[in-house]
């Protein structure tokens, strides 16, 4: 019996081995995939939020990062430069909504020059199917109503859901997710406006990240 126990956690081991090491050569074989497809899929959402006939650079890599509680977490955040002929023309950082239904949401927010909202974007969310997860354009075109908003001050009672006396549309039975990217998305539309000039100036800086 002791032998066939042996047996056994020999077999056991060998077969953990051989499971982590064909874990190890998966991730290794998908892992540039991986980025390619997550590089592919920020260009597209950062052309979504800021056109492409108002900048003719790259700007994945015209990246710098950022730091503030008004985008919602201590982490740095980046923030993609776009320009024209040498010149800026706006900017879009992603910031943190802390306060979803679900845990945190990440937003994308666009601002031109003029400080003028270009696009907002949703990039992760666990929102309830169904109810909060109308906040992804892929679901519906709520997201899309940011397009062309301005802030007059850091309160701007107009940024709000109209349950609170704003101008953004609630979704039925699910009030805390649209408010939520409503908040996140005023405070990272003021933050770019009252920093555009020191976020010109920082070195870029995101790495790989960009």
């Amino acid at each position: 019996m002791i032998r066939a126990m042996r047996n056994n956690g020999a077999i056991l081991a060998i077969a953990a081995l051989l499971s982590t090491g064909l874990v190890a050569i998966t991730h290794s074989l998908t892992e540039d995939t991986i980025a390619e497809q997550q590089r592919l899929q920020l260009l597209e959402v950062l052309n979504q939020v800021i056109p492409t006939d108002i900048h003719d650079n790259p700007l994945a890599k015209t990246c710098t990062l950022v730091t503030s509680q008004d985008l919602g977490t201590d982490a740095p955040m980046p923030v993609y430069i776009a320009s024209k002929n040498g010149e800026p023309t706006a900017m879009a950082i992603e910031a943190i909504a802390p306060d979803g239904y679900n845990g945190a949401i990440k937003v994308l927010v666009g601002v031109d020059t003029n400080n003028t909202v270009l696009g907002v974007r949703v990039l992760q969310h666990n929102e309830t199917p169904g109810l909060g997860d109308k906040i992804d354009l892929n679901v519906s075109d709520w997201v899309l109503s940011f397009s062309g908003k301005t802030l007059e001050s850091a309160d701007d009672k107009r940024w709000a859901v109209f349950k609170d006396g704003g101008q953004f549309d609630q979704f039925t039975g699910a009030t805390i997710t649209p408010r939520a990217v409503v908040s996140a998305a005023r405070k990272a539309a003021w933050y770019v406006s009252q920093h555009q000039e020191q976020i010109i100036r920082q070195p870029r800086d995101c790495g790989d990240a960009s």
